[in-house]
């Protein structure tokens, strides 16, 4: 198998090959023609967004500066809305569900490294998924990891690190992020 190949299969890649590097490359052009847009030029930023991610709702609202590492891996439901420096390190699938809005400076990331040295000196890496549900609320300065899965109607309170599974209708908060609270839901 090739890197990329192995990269998609979810299985440890080195993050150095060159076509690995291509598509990251691509990525950063792609957010670079978005930061670059008039923030008051809606449709602009729109256009650009939907080219650079795999799927999106059609009322997405994303301040810059916003930095991926796919982008074709990113798909967001209706409603979307990320507030300024969010990054989303899409290596595997981060779906996003519809109502959901992202507070500053939050990272969501699906790539992680080996523990081992040997491992990160031979710039290994490897990914896992993120999914989040709809009407999902992220605080200010929260950090999501590899493999988690957030429920619907979930609020993640600011500076929380989620570092496993968040079931529906709780907040969650701190480091690492729990529940704190069970909430209402009261749309359908």
């Amino acid at each position: 198998m090739t890197e990329l190949e192995k990269l998609d299969a979810g299985l440890e890649y080195c993050f150095f090959d060159a076509d690995v590097v291509a598509r990251k490359e691509n990525a950063l052009k792609g957010c670079a023609k978005f930061n670059a847009i008039d923030p008051a030029d809606y449709a602009a930023q729109l256009a650009a967004i939907k080219e650079l991610f795999g799927s999106t709702g059609e009322n997405v609202y994303i301040q810059p500066n916003f930095n991926c590492d796919s982008g074709k891996n990113i798909h967001v439901g209706e409603d979307f809305l990320t507030n300024y420096n969010v990054t989303i390190l899409d290596i595997a699938p981060v779906h996003i569900g519809d109502y959901c809005m992202i507070g500053p400076n939050t990272l969501i990331t699906t790539v992680g490294h080996p523990l081992t040295p040997r491992g990160r000196r031979e710039k290994k890496a490897y990914s896992k998924p993120v999914t989040l549900g709809n009407d999902v609320w992220i605080g200010g300065n929260c950090t999501i990891l590899p493999g988690v899965t957030i429920g619907n109607n979930v609020v993640m309170a600011a500076g929380a690190v989620v570092t496993k599974d968040v079931p529906d209708n709780c907040v969650v908060a701190g480091v690492p992020a729990k529940i704190i609270k069970k909430l209402e839901q009261d749309v359908e």
